[in-house]
């Protein structure tokens, strides 16, 4: 376990999946982080590589081979190494090994940068290029936060504040967790309010948004927690129907369809790495 400290915020982070575990604002004592009861949803904040989603029959193709790779990806749960610690920063980092090449046949190293600045966790993800041609992945954020935040408030009383007006239509999963081809209109506006069964047909997932900053508010209190995702283009909303949390997922990349895919080259969503390249972006989080 990691733990970065400052005067405002006390934040956990976990080896395994180099998953961000807590945040307790120090003032009040909030825990804002889903706390993972394995009896609803076992994780807090899954990072998500190689992919994102899920693959049809778990196949990934790469090079006319396929390989057997679960939804999201093997980032989640592998162990990462820590290279670097301060009292506010820490660095992590996952490469490639005989085990990831039998299921992602690429070099890489996926590196994790965990910074606390103020009232606020910046995430960078960096992945490296260690072949000598082109490589290909997806990536993305999964964390969940608790909702209600404080004793006497209900799930309802919140919503998601996004950055600019939107038109979002989301993609609709089928019980495999592959896009059906179906659609189904979610909000015309800037403000998503949370209700018990929005999630009854899985996660909301947004191919299309134009904000790159959304943020978890209270009808009736000043906490919030706001997302900063500039190089993320989709977006996942997500949460066991009725459970007290609610994941925001900024993506690059998603599920497959139930048609089944192509090679990863062709996957839509998915990022190409040239040789000798390095890929950055970052999810900076702000509680409020």
């Amino acid at each position: 376990m990691v733990v970065l400290e400052n005067d405002k915020l006390k934040v956990a982070i976990k080896l395994k999946g180099a998953e961000l575990s807590s945040v307790i604002d120090k003032q009040s004592g909030t825990e804002y982080m889903w706390q993972g009861n394995p009896d609803i949803w076992g994780y807090h904040a899954p990072n998500l590589f190689p992919v994102v989603g899920g693959l049809k029959e778990n196949k990934l193709k790469i090079d006319g081979k396929e390989y057997n790779l679960n939804r999201h990806g093997f980032a989640r749960t592998s162990n990462f190494r820590r290279i670097e610690s301060t009292p506010t920063q820490a660095v992590l980092s996952l490469s490639y090994d005989d085990e990831t090449l039998q299921i992602y046949p690429y070099k890489f190293e996926f590196e994790l940068t965990y910074r606390l600045v103020g009232n606020q966790v910046q995430i960078t993800y960096k992945v490296v290029n260690k072949e000598d041609k082109k490589i290909y992945f997806s990536v993305g954020g999964h964390p969940g936060f608790n909702v209600p935040l404080e004793e006497g408030e209900v799930y309802e009383d919140y919503y998601i504040q996004f950055e600019k007006e939107e038109d979002l239509v989301a993609s609709t999963l089928s019980d495999k967790g592959l896009f059906n081809g179906s659609h189904k209109e979610i909000l015309k506006g800037t403000k998503l309010p949370l209700k018990a069964n929005l999630f009854d047909d899985d996660a909301l997932v947004f191919k299309y948004i134009n904000s790159r900053s959304v943020t978890l508010r209270n009808n009736r209190a000043t906490k919030s927690i706001k997302l900063d995702f500039h190089k993320f283009k989709e977006l996942g909303i997500w949460a066991k129907p009725g459970a007290p949390f609610v994941c925001i997922e900024p993506w690059l990349g998603y599920a497959d369809n139930e048609l089944g895919q192509n090679d990863i080259s062709e996957k839509p969503g998915i990022q190409a790495l040239d040789k000798g390249h390095v890929f950055e972006a970052n999810i900076d989080i702000t509680f409020e």
